[in-house]
């Protein structure tokens, strides 16, 4: 009988995290505080400022010189900061990577708390031979309003169907050999680009590995007129980049046909067009409603009554922001004609 070998130990590959961040100073130390708490230290930590105006550049360079302390009194190991004045944040997330020294990137974002084992959950796959690995984010809100928009806009992960899921670019990972080889994100686009990105990495990768315990949490937009500028600037990138065109057209049939036309036989006393009106708004808040009790907790009763009057406003508000932004966006590519990043046929996974 041979006597029992022990397991090979795993060589863990180093790991580079990477963001890029503008007029972030409130938000930073957030982010280095909770990858200092990581279960899994990350061999560097690359940020890129894209010329920010309010400290933030500062603030990171007294976080590098060991300005700044941790709570335990030591500095935090690694952090190398770029200063690109100007560059988007395409240029900044290739920046980043570019100055990255590791062959794992995991990329996140400035504003976000990154759960304790963030980047053991996102690495561990690689030690199983996946390619690109998708966490997910969570909404950390504060108050009835953010609250109410993180059940608006941001999906539970039981609604998740790993096999279609595009990773968010606050929380994926994947080898920089791949970023190499797709050109990395398209700086052409202002916002957006991580859907351009990510649906090139999978055609040379397949799907990613989905890690729903790699969890970001980030806030929602503080007010109505922030998220409908957020929302705008998602669909003029949409727009840009040719993304989604049926998905927009159902929108501007449903607002601009459909409910207007409900809406006047309604007037007429047609009773169906009422029952249409309310399936119809229905149908626009359901998942917004078995969202929210999960994320209330920390709401009072009367808060909690907030929440739900600012429903109806913020998905309305969500879509009028996506049709004026697409067909600028589209106009625009219709001008600058940018690059053709669509995958070709015959370059599939390798």
């Amino acid at each position: 009988m041979q006597p029992k070998q022990d397991a090979e130990p795993v060589i863990r590959e180093r790991v580079s995290v990477v963001a890029t961040v503008y007029n972030e100073a409130g938000s930073i130390d957030r982010l280095i505080l909770s990858l200092a708490a990581q279960s899994r230290q990350p061999d560097e930590l690359v940020i890129v400022d894209g010329g920010s105006e309010d400290g933030t550049l500062a603030r990171l360079e007294a976080w590098a010189n060991g300005e700044i302390r941790l709570p335990g009194g030591g500095a935090f190991e690694g952090l190398r900061v770029v200063s690109a004045p100007g560059a988007n944040i395409s240029a900044g997330r290739n920046r980043a990577i570019a100055a990255a020294s590791g062959p794992l990137i995991a990329v996140t974002d400035a504003g976000v708390r990154l759960a304790p084992d963030w980047l053991e959950a996102i690495t561990r796959p690689f030690d199983q031979g996946a390619r690109a690995v998708s966490g997910f984010f969570v909404s950390d809100p504060e108050g009835a309003f953010e609250t109410a928009l993180g059940a608006s806009s941001l999906p539970s992960v039981g609604e998740i169907d790993p096999a279609r899921f595009l990773p968010s670019s606050r929380s994926v990972a994947f080898r920089k050999a791949d970023w190499t080889a797709i050109g990395g994100y398209p700086e052409w686009l202002d916002y957006c680009e991580d859907l351009v990105f990510d649906l090139r990495l999978i055609h040379r990768t397949g799907q990613p590995r989905f890690a729903p315990e790699a969890l970001a949490g980030f806030r929602p937009r503080p007010d109505l007129a922030a998220f409908g500028r957020q929302y705008y600037r998602y669909a003029r990138g949409d727009g840009k980049a040719g993304l989604w065109p049926l998905r927009h057209a159902i929108r501007y049939l449903t607002y601009l046909l459909l409910a207007p036309g409900l809406a006047w036989l309604a007037l007429r006393q047609h009773p169906l067009a009422w029952l249409g009106l309310v399936g119809g708004l229905a149908a626009m808040l359901r998942r917004p409603l078995l969202r929210l009790p999960r994320q209330w907790a920390a709401l009072s009763p009367g808060e909690r009554l907030q929440a739900l009057a600012w429903l109806p406003p913020i998905r309305v508000t969500g879509d009028l922001a996506k049709m004026a932004g697409y067909p600028v966006g589209l106009a625009w590519r219709l001008r600058h004609r940018p690059p053709d990043w669509r995958p070709r046929a015959g370059d599939g996974p390798r």
